[in-house]
């Protein structure tokens, strides 16, 4: 299986314009990704030049190896067009991206796997499917080590799909088992193929999981950043948290969707984070300072990492070191 999973991962690298490149550490060890989330992109709206001049303005401060947009990125008509413009300033900067889908993204003039086909050869794309599971966006993307093709970490994507279609169930949709049971078998796969040792990851998805809120709810749990919604999770837990405690291998998750949250919770040795709202007035927008982008960076052989939120005007908040910031957490 994990030779099937990697072959696909590199058919995905090798999309043109990249001249199939491969996601590795650099030689100074470092990775770095940049996060955008909840564009809301409306072409035509004067408004999403903001949207355009903070991603301009990150991607020319931060120099990422990798941009990642979770969800939520063109909620205007007609969405190719919007997905053009969204995309120029990561595209101008030949720079790899992958994206997973929102709520919002299929309720334009496109579905899931429109938005999907659409984008897939577009110079730069990483983004996968896995077919047979729930949802779209669902795929892994290894790191090869600075010095070897041996893989290093590994970053999870996940389709969080949009709304319940269960009676009696409202609000939104959930990971369901078929696609905890997928991250299973990759993540088992990923551990024997590193002798036994479960590999440094990371993974995106839209939606917060239930455990958003429970830990912000706990007097034992710290958090670092702004907090001004309550999530807005599923009513339903179906479990993906405790398959990633289970696995050993995730150390964080990197959600958008509540856009006045940029908060990073540590909770049971994951930590926690929503992404800074990157989006503008086109939606709801309320949050102290404006709109940014969270910046993720990855050291090769370290279980940990680096994170922090950049704003406008090369504004540096929520400085994080984990798990060394959350050392005294009882």
């Amino acid at each position: 299986m994990k030779k099937m999973i990697l072959a696909a991962a590199m058919i995905c690298m090798s999309v043109a314009g990249l001249n199939a490149q491969v996601l590795k550490f650099n030689s100074d060890k470092k990775f770095k990704i940049v996060q955008f989330t909840d564009v809301h992109w409306v072409t035509g709206n004067p408004e999403t030049k903001v949207s355009e001049e903070r991603m301009n303005e990150v991607l020319d401060a931060e120099k990422p190896d990798l941009v990642v947009f979770t969800g939520d990125f063109v909620t205007g008509e007609p969405a190719a067009k919007g997905i053009k413009e969204l995309l120029a300033p990561t595209l101008s900067r030949n720079l790899p991206f992958a994206v997973v889908y929102g709520n919002h993204d299929d309720e334009q003039d496109m579905t899931r796997k429109e938005i999907y086909e659409f984008m897939k050869d577009i110079p730069g794309n990483l983004t996968l499917t896995t077919e047979g599971i729930s949802g779209v966006s669902n795929y892994v993307l290894p790191l090869k080590s600075s010095e070897s093709d041996k893989e290093s970490a590994v970053l999870y994507f996940f389709d969080s799909n949009s709304y319940s279609k269960l009676e009696g169930i409202k609000g939104y949709d959930w990971i369901k088992q078929d696609q905890i049971n997928w991250y299973t078998e990759m993540s088992r796969e990923f551990t024997e193929g590193n002798d036994g040792m479960p590999l440094p990851a990371l993974a995106f998805f839209h939606i917060p999981l239930p455990e958003y809120d429970e830990a912000m709810k706990s007097d034992n749990a710290m958090s670092i950043g702004t907090k001004r919604e309550k999530p807005c999770s599923p009513e339903i837990n179906s479990g993906l948290f405790a398959a990633m405690l289970s696995a050993g291998d995730v150390m964080g998750t990197f959600v958008g969707h509540d856009h006045v949250n940029d908060y990073s919770v540590n909770w049971k040795g994951i930590l926690l984070c929503y992404g800074r709202f990157t989006g503008s007035k086109t939606t709801y927008h309320d949050i102290p300072e404006g709109n940014g982008a969270r910046v993720i960076e990855l050291t090769e052989g370290e279980r940990g990492f680096k994170t922090w939120v950049r704003l406008k005007g090369g504004k540096i908040i929520n400085n994080v070191n984990y798990p060394f910031d959350f050392k005294k957490e009882k």
